[in-house]
């Protein structure tokens, strides 16, 4: 990981200025890159250029600006779309698409950029605008390392930024995973405050306990991690049929105080199907292989 305190003055383009897009021109101005900017809806660029940035006039002229080509847009089609067009030459050009979207159409994407002679980084935004520029936020690329290498500089104005591997799609994975561990925690949480409003607790009150249970629960990841990784999920902690027995209460504490179970009984259906498998006296990693079935 390397964090924003590189400062150059090379040249970036910023294309698409939505909110995040909004955020990831003033830092790289900020950093002191001479940095141009282009949006479909050119009013959208009256803030940056206010702050120093320079308005291209056309796609096709932004693309020639110099420096990597930092795309930030809707989705993948409409990156294609504005970027294919017939006064767009990206031969030679660095593309680093920090769009959001799913590993299959970095991928497709990456393909599409090389036929058309460019170099291409995908990413994912780890942060929401405010924190651009900041350590706070991680921004992640995948690609070729030399590529990121050369470009790490300019790049790490926006944040923390770290080169996962050369598998175009691997930003957007971890950016999946990353979101599933947020709504996941979430979710949680939300589930707690429920429990606990029927008693006349506010959530106010529930916050430190909760962010002491995700830290706890945090620290058991390696251990976890290293079951996976090895198939190995010999108990030395707590089976999953104790644990099944604990996800019982919850359902059942939920019914009784008259709040939503589904989050508990999806919990549970899942450990009941590994449970059918013959896996009450593991470890509750062994769910792993529930996880990794279709649905």
């Amino acid at each position: 990981m390397t964090n924003n305190t590189h400062k150059t003055d090379s040249p970036v383009t910023v294309i698409g200025l939505g909110l995040m897009g909004q955020a990831l021109a003033p830092a790289f101005l900020k950093a002191g890159h001479a940095t141009t900017v282009w949006n479909r809806t050119a009013g959208k660029a009256d803030h940056v250029v206010s702050q120093g940035a320079q308005l291209a006039p056309t796609v096709g002229d932004a693309v020639k600006a110099g420096g990597p080509i930092v795309v930030c847009l809707t989705d993948y089609a409409a990156v294609r779309e504005l970027l294919g067009g017939s006064e767009v030459d990206l031969a030679g050009a660095m593309l680093v698409n920090l769009t959001s979207g799913d590993s299959a159409q970095a991928r497709e994407t990456a393909r599409w950029a090389t036929e058309r002679g460019a170099r291409y980084l995908d990413g994912a935004v780890m942060a929401v605008p405010p924190a651009i520029g900041t350590d706070a936020a991680v921004i992640l690329h995948s690609g070729p390392e030399a590529d990121f290498q050369e470009y790490e500089p300019t790049l790490a104005a926006l944040g923390t930024v770290t080169h996962l591997g050369v598998d175009h799609g691997l930003a957007s994975l971890y950016d999946a995973a990353g979101l599933t561990m947020m709504w996941s925690i979430l979710n949680a949480w939300l589930q707690g405050i429920a429990l606990l409003r029927t008693a006349g607790v506010d959530a106010a009150t529930f916050a430190p306990f909760a962010q002491q249970m995700a830290a706890t629960v945090a620290g058991w990841l390696p251990y976890d991690a290293e079951q996976i990784d090895k198939g190995d999920f010999a108990t030395e902690v707590s089976t999953l049929g104790t644990h099944t027995r604990a996800m019982e209460h919850l359902i059942e504490e939920s019914e009784t105080a008259g709040i939503n179970a589904e989050l508990p009984k999806l919990i549970k259906a899942l450990a009941d199907r590994a449970i059918a498998a013959g896996h009450a006296d593991l470890e509750y990693a062994v769910l792993i292989e529930e996880f990794t079935k279709p649905g």
